[in-house]
């Protein structure tokens, strides 16, 4: 394994994608968006997550989009790595991870599902230049 991920690596990450600005979604929450929607936000604490080993509400949860059900499904049966879904979450392509628990996983790792988001949410030309045809 290479050198676990931080909460820091979030913004190195995000920011060195094409076209990314840090912004607000979902009312006011803050997101890394490119071209004006959002691949990565900040979640405010709600009812809807909840941890269930106190009971109390996430209060640093990330929420990051997947390309699509099959990579959200992947990543949350994946008992090695800290991502999960919640109920309010069923029917959209989105895995949630505490920022606490980011350093589970290795910074490339990390990199990897942050492109994989930005690439879903970013327009298939701008992918096709940043990515190429891999």
């Amino acid at each position: 394994m290479g050198r676990p991920a931080t909460p820091e690596d979030i913004d190195a990450i995000c920011m060195s994608l094409p076209e990314v600005t840090f912004g607000t979604s979902w009312g006011d929450r803050p997101t890394y968006l490119v071209r004006g929607k959002g691949f990565l936000l900040y979640r405010a604490p709600g009812r809807t997550a909840i941890d269930p080993e106190t009971g109390e509400m996430y209060d640093d949860l990330l929420v990051i989009h997947t390309p699509s059900e099959i990579e959200k499904q992947a990543l949350v049966d994946d008992a090695s790595l800290p991502f999960f879904t919640i109920d309010h979450f069923r029917g959209f392509n989105a895995v949630l991870v505490q920022q606490s628990r980011l350093g589970e996983i290795d910074r490339d790792e990390l990199a990897e599902i942050i492109t994989d988001a930005w690439a879903a949410r970013a327009p298939a030309r701008l992918v096709k230049e940043h990515l190429g045809d891999g």
